[in-house]
C-alpha cells in the first residue's frame, strides 16, 4: 500500500496533464514556453541509411529524458538540461506510452519552443501555462516516483549479491544480513559504487545513460535466454516426469512450444537493442560497460575458484589426524621491558615453560637498558638479542623464526606471542608506529607457526 499511493498518485496526476493539455491544444490555447534552447548542427550530410536512423532514435534517447521514466525502468534520474540537436519533426518515438505524451510536446514546440528542463516538467508547465498547484503537483508525484524507482536497486542488488555469494561468485559476506533483516553490506556496497560513478561522469545524465541502458537491456537478453533454455529442457520431459534443479524443479509444461517462441523473441529483440546501444553509443560510454563486464565477470570466476579451492582443501574426506604435539616452544617478542611486556610473559608462561624472549637490537644504548631491566623483571627467562646494524625489525625476526621452525621436529608446535598496548581513543593510535601490528601481519604468512596477540590496555 506503501508504494502504491505514490504511484497511482503519478499516474493521475500525468493523466490529469495531459487530458488538459489536449483540450487546451483543441481549443487553441495551448501556452508556449520561452527561452528555447539553440538549434545546432551536428555533422555533414549523409544518406538516409538505418545506422542513421540509429543515431537519431539515440540522439533523441538523450533530449527525452525526463518523458522515458517509464521506458527506461526505474532509477534514471532527469536533471540536467536537454540540447535538442535534431529537427523536432524527428520525435517520432515511444509507442507504448499514452498517445497524449507524445503528441503534445511536439505540438507546443511548433508553437514556440519547450524551453528548459526535462519533458515532463516542460510538458506540465506548458499545459498549466506557468507553476502553478497543478504543475507543482506533477513534480512532486514525479520526484517521489522517482525515489522509489531509486529504491528499488537498493532492494534488488543486495539479494542477489547475496544469492551470488551464496554460490561463491562473490564475496561471502555479502550473503549475511544485518539486523534490519536487509543485506547491509550489499547496500552499503552499492551505495559507493554510485557514489563513484556520480563523481567520475560529474553527474551527467547523458553520460551514465549508456551504462544503464547496456546493462538493463543485457540483463534482459540474458534472462529471456535462460527462460528460453529452461523451456526447451521441459519440452524433452515426459508428460508427469519432474527433475530438481538447484533452486527450482522443472515440470513438462504442455505450452512449452509457446512459451519458447515468445521468450525467444524477448530476448532477440533485446539482444538487438543491447547492440544498437553498443554500437551507437560506444565512444559515448558504452565502451566502460564492454570493457568492465568482461573484468567482473573474470573476477567473479576467480573469487569463485578461491572457495572451491578453500573447500578442497579443509575438506575432512582422506584426512589422516595429525600427531600430537610433544613440545610447545614460545617464543615472545618484545621492544622494551614494561606493565604489557610482563603481561605477555606470564601468558607464555601459561602455555610452555619453554619460553624464550627476543629483542632486536638497533641501539646499543637501548639494548643495554633492556638487558638490566630484564635481569630485575624476567623471573629468570632466557632472553635472545638480535643484532640488526640496518635497523631492520621484520628481516631479523623473521629469519630467526625460520632457523627454529627448521630445526623442530614433525610434532613440534611453535607460538609467537606479540605484545602490544592499546591506547584509549583512535587518535591515540596514530602517535604509534604500530610495529606490533606489523609484526603480526608478516608472521601469520609463515607455514605451521601459531601467532598469538597479547594487549594491554592502557587505563
Amino acid at each position: 500500500m506503501v508504494f502504491a499511493v505514490p504511484t497511482y498518485f503519478f499516474v493521475v496526476m500525468m493523466f490529469l496533464t495531459l487530458i488538459m493539455g489536449m483540450v487546451r491544444h483543441f481549443s487553441g490555447t495551448l501556452g508556449v514556453v520561452q527561452e528555447p534552447p539553440p538549434m545546432e548542427m551536428v555533422g555533414l550530410a549523409q544518406p538516409l541509411t538505418l545506422f542513421l536512423l540509429l543515431r537519431v532514435h539515440q540522439r533523441h534517447d538523450r533530449t527525452d529524458r525526463g518523458g522515458g521514466h517509464l521506458e527506461r525502468g526505474p532509477g534514471v534520474p532527469s536533471a540536467a538540461q536537454p540540447q535538442r540537436r535534431h529537427h523536432p519533426d524527428l520525435d517520432v518515438r515511444h509507442p507504448g506510452f499514452p498517445a497524449g505524451r507524445n503528441h503534445l510536446p511536439g505540438r507546443a514546440d511548433r508553437r514556440g519552443a519547450l524551453g528548459r528542463g526535462d519533458v515532463i516538467s516542460q510538458l506540465a508547465r506548458t499545459v498549466d501555462g506557468g507553476r502553478d498547484i497543478i504543475y507543482l503537483l506533477t513534480m512532486a508525484g514525479t520526484t517521489i516516483i522517482l525515489v522509489m524507482a531509486a529504491n528499488t536497486s537498493f532492494a534488488g542488488f543486495p539479494r542477489l549479491a547475496a544469492l551470488l555469494a551464496i554460490d561463491g561468485f562473490l564475496p561471502r559476506q555479502l550473503s549475511t544480513q544485518g539486523s534490519r533483516l536487509v543485506y547491509s553490506r550489499g547496500i552499503t556496497v552499492l551505495t559507493l559504487l554510485s557514489i563513484g560513478f556520480i563523481v567520475a561522469f560529474q553527474a551527467s545524465v547523458t553520460a551514465l545513460i549508456p551504462l544503464y541502458a547496456i546493462g538493463v537491456f543485457l540483463s534482459f537478453t540474458l534472462s529471456q535466454a535462460g527462460m528460453v533454455h529452461r523451456w526447451w529442457k521441459s519440452g524433452r520431459l515426459a508428460p508427469g516426469q519432474e527433475v530438481a534443479e538447484q533452486g527450482s524443479t522443472l515440470a513438462h509444461d504442455r505450452g512449452w512450444r509457446a512459451k519458447l517462441a515468445f521468450n525467444t523473441v524477448g530476448a532477440v529483440a533485446t539482444g538487438m537493442v543491447t547492440l544498437i546501444f553498443a554500437a551507437t553509443k560506444f565512444r559515448e560510454g558504452a565502451w566502460i560497460v564492454l570493457v568492465v563486464l568482461p573484468l567482473l565477470m573474470g573476477l567473479t570466476f576467480r573469487i569463485h575458484r578461491h572457495y572451491r579451492g578453500l573447500s578442497t582443501a579443509l575438506s575432512l574426506q582422506k584426512y589422516e589426524p595429525e600427531m600430537r604435539s610433544t613440545r610447545h616452544r614460545v617464543i615472545l617478542l618484545i621492544s622494551g621491558v614494561h606493565k604489557g611486556t610482563l603481561r605477555a610473559l606470564r601468558y607464555a608462561q601459561l602455555l610452555s615453560s619453554d619460553v624464550t624472549v627476543v629483542h632486536i637490537s638497533v641501539d646499543p644504548e637501548e639494548t643495554a637498558r633492556v638487558q638490566h631491566k630484564w635481569e630485575e623483571w624476567g623471573e629468570g627467562v632466557r632472553l635472545v638479542i638480535l643484532d640488526s646494524p640496518y635497523r631492520l625489525m621484520l628481516e631479523p625476526i623473521v629469519e630467526y623464526i625460520e632457523y627454529i621452525a627448521s630445526q623442530r621436529q614433525p610434532n613440534d608446535t611453535i607460538t609467537i606471542i606479540v605484545p602490544h598496548f592499546v591506547p584509549r581513543g583512535w587518535f591515540d593510535n596514530l602517535l604509534h608506529s604500530q610495529t606490533a601490528m606489523i609484526l603480526r601481519l608478516r608472521l601469520l604468512r609463515l607455514p605451521n607457526i601459531v601467532v598469538t596477540d597479547v594487549p594491554y590496555q592502557v587505563t
